[in-house]
């Protein structure tokens, strides 16, 4: 399996990916049949909202089961706290850069689906993040950005556990 196949997540974020997929599985996916079900014992079908909107969320939810369920099986789980090279910037790292007019951000390089621009959090094939792959502290990462060719000085590169939030139905 290549690089760009596999799907590399923190155990935080892969633990919020399975929570998900039980969640819909024994609960939410039951909920709607058993209201699928109602409706359709309701006769008339072609304009029984509960019974359509039950059958366009069903889809929904095994489209996501079936999404969820491959992207796991496909995971490659990687600890940051693990990490035996801890001066060079891999999956996981957390990365204090300095830009050209002296500003100072924290990058954390995590799986596609824990990305979170808000808290740092980038996805390992963001340009950003590979840009900084295998650098080390005082590197300068070279890289392309929607405002254009951009230079970051790394100042420290660290390798902590991420407070991945669980998975909240409600979301």
């Amino acid at each position: 399996m290549s690089n760009e196949q596999r799907h590399y997540m923190t155990p935080g974020g892969h633990s919020r990916l399975r929570d998900e997929l039980e969640y819909l599985v024994k609960t939410e996916r039951p909920k709607i049949v058993e209201i699928v079900s109602w409706a359709a014992s309701n006769g008339d079908r072609s304009e029984n909202g509960d019974y359509i909107y039950g059958k366009r969320r069903l889809r929904e939810i095994d489209r996501r089961i079936r999404f969820l369920m491959k992207r796991l099986e496909d995971a490659h789980v990687v600890d940051p706290g693990q990490q035996q090279h801890q001066a060079q910037i891999f999956f996981g790292a957390t990365v204090v850069v300095c830009d050209e007019a002296g500003e100072e951000a924290t990058y954390s390089i995590v799986g596609i689906d824990e990305a979170d621009p808000a808290k740092g959090w980038i996805s390992w094939v963001s340009p950003l993040a590979r840009a900084l792959i295998r650098l080390r502290e005082g590197d300068v990462a070279r890289f392309m950005s929607p405002q254009g060719a951009r230079e970051l000085e790394i100042l420290e590169v660290s390798y902590v556990t991420l407070a991945v939030p669980g998975f909240d139905p409600g979301v």
